[in-house]
């Protein structure tokens, strides 16, 4: 009968730490490329703030001014469909990177358990089968439950992205439509 190796526990320990320092590393990351989108829209919104201003300042006819408002909100809503795309974009990319850092840490954690079974096979004594049958029985449970968890986040990924894509079509459609809407047109038939 051999000793039962107590390393194998903290070394468990310490790849716990390292997996979780690695999912809060990818978090940071997110939030850095969420900050600089951020800047990078707010100094748009200033830009067009400023040009839109100049566009309302130059109008010299009401038909005009019932034109601009359509010609001045597509870009807008366009710039915010873009800019949530990208925010679910980097937020999917993140999610993925965890989830990919997480599913080899289960990996691991797997191959651990099937040799902790196996030395506890060995140095427990006799009748001690239906504990490391439980153990085995325990990982195998894991792995199903965590192969039905990333199949479901898969799905809802899937259909997050169709939504996100529906409504950022619907919304540019929308407000194209209302650029060319009765104002548009009335105002091309007096041209």
């Amino acid at each position: 009968m051999s000793t039962f190796d107590n390393s194998s526990f903290v070394a468990a320990q310490k790849a716990a730490v390292d997996t979780l320092l690695s999912v809060v590393n990818t978090a940071l990351a997110s939030a850095e490329r969420v900050a600089a989108l951020n800047l990078h829209a707010a100094r748009e919104a200033v830009e067009d703030m400023a040009q839109n201003g100049k566009a309302v300042l130059s109008v010299k006819t009401p038909q005009e001014a019932l034109s601009l408002s359509g010609h001045l909100s597509q870009p807008q809503v366009e710039k915010g469909m873009a800019y949530t795309r990208s925010v679910y974009e980097i937020t999917s990319a993140a999610r993925e990177d965890a989830t990919n850092i997480v599913e080899a840490r289960f990996e691991a954690f797997k191959a651990q358990m099937a040799d902790l079974a196996e030395q506890m096979s060995h140095v427990a004594p006799g009748g001690s089968d239906v504990a490391v049958a439980a153990i085995k029985s325990a990982v195998n449970s894991a792995s199903q439950a965590f192969a039905q968890f990333n199949e479901s986040m898969n799905q809802i990924k899937e259909l997050t992205e169709n939504n996100v894509t529906a409504v950022g079509n619907a919304a540019v459609q929308a407000v194209a439509a209302s650029a060319t809407g009765p104002a548009a047109k009335a105002d091309k038939g007096r041209k």
